[in-house]
């Protein structure tokens, strides 16, 4: 159903957006769209916002993503506390003198390990490359890149993960053909194939880490600026994580042990959630960084390297490094919250729903999910409102038949959305992969782009071959 707005129910996305670009102040010009949307909406600029902080803020998803980046703010300034980055900088810089191509390597090669969220590995990736990657004068804005592009993208790749699972279950009972979520998670499997997005963004990534394919655009600059002046973070950016990190310091006399200060917490946040995933079915990403904390802790105060109060106090400011990011996600909530009250989706599904033909399904499906999920910062919102859409037009054009035409329509919407939650910088997985990198968020928008747009653009040819294909 069309939404009752209209065009005004893009208003609050599009003003974040020119804003956003306009500014270079996230916090304000999302805060501006979220305004714009309460008013439009015809309610009270006080008493709505209130209301909607209340409503989108006050739910689990919100404080599951807070939780998360408490504990990694914790979880790194107790690294800085022990001098593990030090230690591990000194130890890849130093001893085994890793070069500038072997640390954009190892940076995309973690992030595909870590296979299982799309939350947990930006955070990971950036938190364990960054020392690292600083000190080969790579930017912060590149490191941004590997963390994001080896995120979501590569989550659409595996079936058995959250993405798959979730729109396996979205399929369950769609059209009469899926009889439930284990048809669902069948059809999932047969979209592997068409999965370009995916595929083409992880082959970038690595082809751009191992020299293959050149830096363009932005990132060029970026890139010549931290290399020729060590600058890794542009004058004027405000990254992610805050000054309060780098106060941090260990006790004088202090010597890390890599092992039991690094890669042991780190062994316990991958053991954990992957425990979790195997005992569970989903990886419990913030209960496997609470356990990292408690370890640090333990292993911290055993030793000696502070005392319970020093402790609090480096708790508190690994929070403080954090609390940026938390409140730009908490605006990114809030706009997306109003623009589902506005129907914006429901607007551009209106618009576009005529044009679908047995020759553009692919292609319209892909470009209507990119184009809601970077308008809406959501890729799993714009799942739950395509899948229904779209799975019926291709089981009409199937015959009623679960094949490659259904198969291909689920890999694009899966893919689209994907691709605009990649751009958008109203999406949580933009703002954590700026979080783990210590990144501007605006600067890793800018930076990333061009590239996924050039994946977009191939994507779009290659749904339109394959739908002329059927």
């Amino acid at each position: 159903m069309e939404s009752s707005y209209g065009f005004l129910s893009l208003v609050p996305a599009l003003t974040a957006v020119v804003l956003v670009f306009v500014t270079r102040e996230a916090l304000f010009s999302i805060l501006c769209g979220v305004m714009a949307g309460i008013v439009i909406a015809g309610q009270h600029p006080l008493f709505g916002f209130s209301a909607l902080l209340q409503s989108a803020l006050g739910n689990p998803n919100f404080m599951w993503v807070v939780v998360l980046e408490v504990f990694i703010g914790i979880m790194v300034a107790f690294f800085q506390k022990s001098g593990a980055v030090d230690a591990v900088s000194e130890l890849l810089n130093v001893r085994m003198k890793i070069t500038a191509r072997a640390a954009k390597v190892l940076s995309a090669a973690i992030g595909i390990f870590i296979f299982f969220s799309d939350y947990f590995s930006p955070l990971f990736v950036g938190n364990v490359m960054r020392p690292i990657t600083d000190k080969a004068r790579i930017s912060r804005e590149k490191l941004a890149f590997y963390c994001h592009c080896t995120s979501s993208p590569k989550c659409i790749l595996i079936p058995w993960a959250a993405w798959g699972v979730y729109v396996a279950g979205l399929l369950a009972g769609v059209g009469g053909a899926f009889a439930d979520a284990e048809a669902g998670m069948a059809a999932v499997v047969g979209s592997m194939k068409f999965q370009f997005y995916g595929v083409l963004t992880i082959l970038i990534v690595f082809l751009n880490a191992f020299g293959v394919l050149p830096d363009f655009g932005p990132m060029r600059k970026a890139e010549r600026r931290a290399r020729d002046t060590g600058k890794v973070v542009a004058d004027g950016d405000r990254p992610m994580l805050s000054a309060e990190l780098d106060e941090i310091k260990p006790k004088e006399g202090w010597k890390s042990n890599v092992f039991l200060h690094f890669l042991m917490p780190a062994f316990v946040v991958v053991g954990v959630a992957l425990w979790t995933w195997k005992a569970t079915g989903a990886a419990k990403v913030p209960e496997s960084f609470m356990v990292a904390v408690l370890y640090q802790a333990v292993v911290l105060l055993v030793q000696r390297a502070f005392t319970i109060p020093e402790m609090m106090a480096t708790a508190v400011k690994g929070i403080k490094s954090v609390m940026w990011a938390v409140l730009i996600l908490a605006m990114a909530y809030s706009i997306n919250s109003i623009s589902k009250t506005l129907g914006t989706s429901d607007y551009v599904i209106g618009i576009v729903k005529p044009w679908i033909s047995p020759a553009t399904l692919f292609l319209l499906a892909f470009v209507v999910s990119a184009f809601m999920s970077f308008f809406t910062g959501t890729s799993w919102g714009v799942y739950a409102i395509m899948i229904p859409i779209v799975t019926p037009l291709a089981l009409e054009l199937s015959g009623g038949e679960v094949n490659n035409i259904v198969a291909a329509t689920v890999a694009a919407v899966m893919g689209g959305g994907c691709f605009g939650d990649h751009c958008s910088p109203l999406s949580d997985t933009t703002i954590l992969s700026s979080l783990g990198a210590g990144s501007d968020l605006i600067a890793h928008v800018k930076t990333q782009l061009p590239y996924a747009l050039v994946v977009a653009v191939v994507c779009c040819i290659l749904y339109v071959v394959v739908g002329f294909c059927f």
